[in-house]
């Protein structure tokens, strides 16, 4: 299927990611804050360091935003991204939790910027990354009992 922002949405999340490109540490510590808050049990699937983990989290974001015109390019890398997370034992349900939490991190950093129309852009794209990840994650699940 393919999946495509609105020129009007591809302008919002471009106008808010440049917003948040200068902020992007704290936003991304934002995140875990928000994200460990809204579901505590969440922290023991990350094992690294949360600022190495948030700067990987920008990056991911800055690429979803520099494809915008062309998000299919970006498919294979957040299917991989996806099937690494199944590893790492990120179940299904966990998604709408992120999505959930990177939308209210939004809503906090940018304030005013983050109206209605911008809150969807993010949140179609958002949902698009995830089920680009899941069908990745799905992959791994299946190919895992084979492999062991």
């Amino acid at each position: 299927m393919n999946f495509a922002l609105s020129p009007e949405q591809v302008t919002l999340v471009r106008r808010s990611h440049a917003l948040l490109a200068p902020q992007a540490q704290t936003t991304a510590l934002s995140f875990y804050d928000t994200l460990f808050r809204t579901d505590p049990a969440l922290r023991g699937l990350f094992k690294g360091d949360l600022g190495l983990q948030g700067a990987r989290l920008m990056t991911v974001l800055g690429m979803a935003v520099a494809c915008l015109e062309d998000l299919p390019s970006l498919a294979p890398v957040l299917q991989q991204l996806g099937a690494r997370h199944a590893a790492y034992g990120v179940k299904a349900v966990d998604y709408g939790v992120f999505g959930a939490a990177i939308l209210e991190t939004l809503a906090s950093v940018l304030g005013a910027h983050f109206d209605d129309d911008t809150q969807a852009a993010w949140a179609a794209l958002l949902g698009w990354i995830s089920r680009q990840m899941l069908s990745g994650a799905v992959v791994e699940l299946v190919a895992a009992p084979a492999l062991a």
